[in-house]
């Protein structure tokens, strides 16, 4: 899905009241004595003579978080309809995540075949209003034999009323790269495993890397079998659907640090012979979302040409049962000659990301980022929307905060000593699972810390429920892919530039 194009406009009050679009977006606040009109939409509340929450109201308008209420303008505006979506309570001053989702609520409330709309929701945050429309606009239609309309092709922003426009042009061009971003790791989590599966997805990464000038690396199954990667090789023998490791680099102006990335692409995954519950089984089409997030985010970094170094492995696979495939009770040497003693096939992700850490390690990173749906025990401890953070301490922290602050996030866990002792294995230098169903999260953590190269700051972002919602829509958010933790990377990317 390509991303509506945004457009500043003037904060004039003739601006709003004249705009040609087919719909007003504003923003409600949850007050103590019932609904308020945020500021930016005095000019929308003037036409209807001062009465606009007097009407909501009557419309049964609370201004709760998510709620969207639609008002017939009746020739008072030029536009036919506003929309009044709901922050919420604003207790200590209203934040981007409060704009963000009012504005994807608000997006995803549009009447079927809407095009072109006037958002004020931009005077409080364009950079929230932005990504809030340009993801809860989002629906991905690729298989769908009915069109559902025009899509939305056009969004004017109201400017803030301070600061000036370059710096709000800026901002506004900026959140929209991001937008494509998390948008580009939505429609590949989208794209059903039968049109993605490690080859087609390699050659995705080709096509988008000569479109940003990234140096692109793709090991195929014999290279694979020549360096080493019996972790990815292991994983994948069981599907006719060959396994790769594809390696990205961008190089920005006069880079401040070094960085990789490293997310997990099981295109697919029955558990091996480890075999899944049939129930839900589809939505394992989703656990290559931490290599999807990767992509998008090197793209991006290239995009917005950060000042850093960046590398990005992505081990792709398919996790198939069949005569080839590998089975409990099997031994796989990972890169750089750490043994596994496989317990668990279905425990795949972290055998392939042995091999993308230890390889990435090689390049001497200043930091290290990972991410993946990893463990189903992420959703037991954290549930279906705040990823589990791990890794070294401080950087872990710092991941943290920055997810939780772009709206998608995070929650830091320890690694515990003692869980190692657990991983040991009677006949290898590791087994891939414990033999016990307690702290599986912070397992898998565990496991990846041994391929992590000593002193080195490293992070796992564990994504399994926040990357593909199963239940309802809400805010900017609709059914399947999420894009998470796209921005929570973009953020941190930025940080580090700026910060160190």
């Amino acid at each position: 899905m390509t991303v509506p194009q945004f457009a500043l406009v003037d904060s004039r009050d003739d601006a709003v009241t004249a705009s040609d679009s087919e719909a007003i977006i504003i923003a409600t606040i949850q007050g103590e004595d019932g609904v308020e009109i945020a500021s930016g939409s005095q000019a929308v509340d003037g036409a209807f003579d001062g009465t606009l929450a007097e009407v909501l109201a009557t419309l049964g308008a609370k201004g709760k978080a998510d709620e969207v209420v639609k008002v017939p303008t009746l020739g008072r505006l030029g536009p036919p309809l506003v929309l009044a979506a709901g922050l919420g309570k604003v207790d200590g001053g209203i934040t981007p995540e409060q704009v963000r989702r009012a504005s994807g609520a608000a997006a995803r409330a549009l009447p079927s075949g809407t095009t072109h709309v006037l958002s004020t929701l931009s005077a409080l945050d364009p950079q929230a209003t932005v990504e809030g429309t340009a993801l809860g606009a989002y629906a991905f239609t690729d298989y769908k034999s009915e069109s559902a309309g025009e899509p939305l092709a056009t969004i004017d922003l109201l400017s803030p009323a301070e600061g000036s426009s370059r710096d709000h042009q800026a901002t506004v061009t900026a959140a929209t790269s991001i937008a494509e971003a998390v948008i580009l790791a939505r429609d590949l989590v989208n794209t059903p495993p039968n049109d993605l599966y490690p080859e087609v997805f390699a050659d995705r990464v080709r096509e988008l890397a000569e479109s940003v000038d990234l140096s692109v690396d793709v090991l195929d199954e014999q290279d694979l079998e020549r360096n080493g990667f019996g972790g990815i090789l292991g994983v994948g023998g069981g599907s006719v659907r060959k396994p790769r490791l594809v390696r990205l680099r961008y190089k920005g102006s006069k880079p401040v640090r070094k960085v990789a990335l490293v997310g997990k692409g099981i295109t697919f995954d029955t558990g091996g012979i480890s075999i899944k519950p049939a129930a839900g089984m589809e939505n394992m089409t989703s656990d290559m979302a931490g290599a999807a997030a990767v992509l998008a985010t090197i793209v991006l970094a290239a995009k917005l040409r950060y000042p850093l170094e960046i590398t990005a492995d992505i081990p792709l696979a398919e996790n198939m049962p069949s005569a080839t495939a590998y089975r409990p009770g099997d031994v796989l040497e990972t890169y750089g000659g750490t043994t596994v003693e496989v317990l668990n096939t279905d425990a795949e992700g972290r055998l392939i990301l042995a091999d993308a850490i230890a390889r990435a390690a090689e390049d001497d990173p200043d930091y290290l980022i990972e991410t993946s749906t990893l463990t189903g025990a992420q959703t037991v401890a954290l549930g279906n929307r705040t990823p589990g953070v791990m890794g070294s301490d401080e950087f872990r922290d710092r991941v943290a905060d920055i997810a939780r602050r772009t709206g998608e996030g995070g929650w830091a866990m320890p690694l515990p000593e003692e869980l190692r002792g657990e991983l040991d294995s009677r006949i290898a230098d590791i087994a891939n699972v414990t033999g016990n169903r307690w702290g599986g999260m912070l397992v898998a953590g565990v496991f990846l810390r041994e391929f992590v190269a000593d002193d080195l700051p490293w992070v796992h972002i564990d994504v399994a429920g926040p990357a593909f919602n199963t239940t309802g829509t809400w805010g900017y958010t609709g059914k399947g892919g999420t894009g998470v933790p796209v921005r929570t990377m973009a953020a941190v990317l930025a940080d580090l530039a700026e910060r160190d």
